[in-house]
Formats: C-alpha cells, structure tokens, sequence
C-alpha cells in the first residue's frame, strides 16, 4: 500500500507543545472498532470504562537526558543526540553539525570519538561506563524532545513533564507518550477498582519519529527498539488472556513488545532483545485486546498500526486508505473538536 494513503492535514495550533495538567484532564476518544462508535470524554472517566477483567500493559521505560552540547577538536560547537549503545562504550548518535570518522568532540573533560558511521548516525566511543555516562548527563544533559515541540520550559520542568509517573528503567530517547495520561492517583484508583497493571518495557529510540521515505509502506527499514518482557508478568498475563480478560496496552511501544512475544495461539515468551515488528493494515493481532494512545503524525509507521487494529482481519472492515477508515473519521472527529496532537497532546482508547 502507499504510503499517501496515510496521509491527513492537521492544522499546525493542534500541535501540543506542553502536557495538559493535571494530566488525567486531557481529553479522550473512545473508539469501538467493532460497530465504529465514538465518544467524548475526559481521560479520568477512562475509570469507569475499565473493571475486574481488564488488564493495563505499560512501558516502564524511562527517558534520559541524551542531548549535550559539546565543542568539536576543530574548536567549534557542536550538539550531539546520544540514540542507543550498540556495544560497551560506543553510542549510536545524532550530531549536529555533523562528524568525520577520526575527530573528537569534548563534553565535560570527557573525549567522544568519532569511530564510524552507521546510516544516518554517527558511531562516538567514549571510555566512560554507561552508569558514569548516565551520571555526567543527568548533571549537564538536556531532554531529548520531538522536533515539533518548540518548548520554553527550564530543564527540571522537562525532566518531570517528558516523563511517565511510573518510568523506571532508562535508556530511551523519547517517551511512551500514551502514559502521560495516567497520575499515581488515577493508577491507584483503577487498582482499588480490581483493574490489574502490569509493565514490560521498550527503551524508545528515534526511529518512533521518523517519516516513512518509501512510496510502499512495506518497503519501510523498519527500526530496532531494546525490549524486555519478564517471567512474571508473561506468566501473569498468560494466564489472564486464557481466562477471557482484555488485555489493554497503553500505547503502541507496549503493543509492540506484546505482539513480538505472542505466538500465532496467543501464547507470549518471556525474552528480551531487539524487535523490528512492523504492524501495519493486513496485520492479525495476536494478544493485544484493546489500546490507549495518543494521535500520530501523518504518513507515520504508528499511524499504520492504529489503522491496522480496526481493520480487517482484526474487525470486518477492510483498509482501503486512512481517510475512509474509521482511524480516519475519528482523526477528522479529534481535529473538528480541537483536541490536541502528538507527544503532549490527548488521547484515544481503541477497544
């Protein structure tokens, strides 16, 4: 399918540049796939649409504060855009100006060299420790945010306001936004109420923003991400899908770790590693239920996903384009009512 079929206009004051607070009081579009229904509500109602049979997936990873500035050996500035460590001491990074492989860049008193290249990044050695590096750049960094945010807020507010109330491992570059949503109260009460939580975690990298450059969708290089799904919680959640439960992933980084460990019996297996599951239209669902996330970019990989969850073969509708889908009419339903787009912006639960 082209990737033209994906494509909407959104007017540009829809784009959030700040978190809406408290962040429970963003808006919420409930979307049954199944009869194409839609509704308007706010996102704490969410309580009384979940019960005892449902089951929250989130993404506890965390997002660190990746960017820094440095000088070049030339004795020029440069900005450097930390991405993933592919081995102990050498990092996958964006810079800007760019960098030729032999040249140095210091941040702090601490060299960065310039090893390699590897698609559009730069390969930086550095003899620091991922712990020591994390250290330096919770000192000095700077959160990593979308280029669409143009945000004036001081570094300490970013560091709280770009972040899930419940992240707890680092290592990603941008935040599963679907979680901006939820505050320790909200996440208490659905608790008391008999919702269960449960956490994987998917280290997000900046392949989550970049545009789809292909004419067919599915010659997209669809990008890596870190995972984890422990043990535990597949046994849990494993038990709760062959019980009947629904299984709702908050967002689509959950999703993805979910779908790369589910068997076509919708069985998961505990593993960790690198995922590259490209779900787009076609596309059977083989664990997840249900889902909550935010609006997306146009001609984007997580547009596809959404598209595809209530599409045949996952409901009788078939996809044809985005525009006379139902992701479709509730992406044009979300602009007529003025909600608010992409990473700070508000949220839809597909059920």
């Amino acid at each position: 399918m082209n990737i033209s079929d994906f494509d909407y206009i959104l007017p540009e004051e829809l784009i959030a540049q700040s978190p809406t607070s408290p962040r429970d009081h963003s808006k919420l579009l409930r979307i049954d796939r199944k009869t194409g229904q839609i509704s308007h509500h706010i996102f704490y109602e969410i309580e009384q649409m979940l019960g005892p049979n449902d089951i929250l997936v989130l993404n506890k990873t965390k997002v660190f504060p990746a960017r820094f500035f440095g000088v070049k050996d030339t004795g020029g500035k440069i900005e450097v855009l930390l991405i993933e460590e592919i081995r102990n001491g050498v990092w996958k990074a964006l810079t800007k100006p760019g960098l030729k492989v032999g040249q140095k860049v210091t941040f702090q008193d601490q060299i960065f060299n310039a090893i390699g290249h590897d698609e559009q990044t730069v390969l930086l050695e550095t003899k620091l420790e991922r712990k020591e590096l994390f250290d330096l750049l919770q000192k000095f960094g700077k959160t990593p945010l979308p280029p669409y945010i143009k945000s004036l807020s001081n570094e300490s507010d970013l560091r709280t306001s770009y972040q899930t109330v419940y992240a707890e491992k680092v290592g990603s570059v941008a935040a599963p936004t679907a979680g901006f949503h939820f505050t320790q109260e909200l996440l208490e009460r659905l608790e008391k109420k008999g919702v269960q939580i449960e956490y994987v975690t998917l280290h997000v990298g900046l392949g989550t923003f970049a545009p789809v450059k292909t004419e067919k969708l599915e010659d997209h290089p669809m990008h890596s991400e870190y995972f984890e799904l422990d043990k535990d919680v597949a046994d849990k959640l494993n038990a709760d899908k062959k019980s009947g439960k629904r299984i709702i992933s908050v967002g689509t980084t959950s999703t993805r770790v979910l779908e790369t460990c589910s068997n076509d019996n919708g069985v998961l297996t505990p593993q960790s590693g690198e995922t590259k599951i490209f779900i787009y239209p076609g596309y059977k669902f083989k664990f997840v239920d249900a889902l909550i996330t935010n609006f997306h970019l146009p001609k984007s990989t997580l547009l596809a996903l959404v598209s595809a969850l209530v599409s045949y073969p996952n409901t009788d509708k078939k996809f044809v384009d985005f525009k006379s889908s139902l992701m479709g009419k509730v992406y044009s339903e979300a602009i007529k009512n003025k909600y608010r787009f992409f990473s700070f912006g508000d949220a839809g639960f597909i059920e």
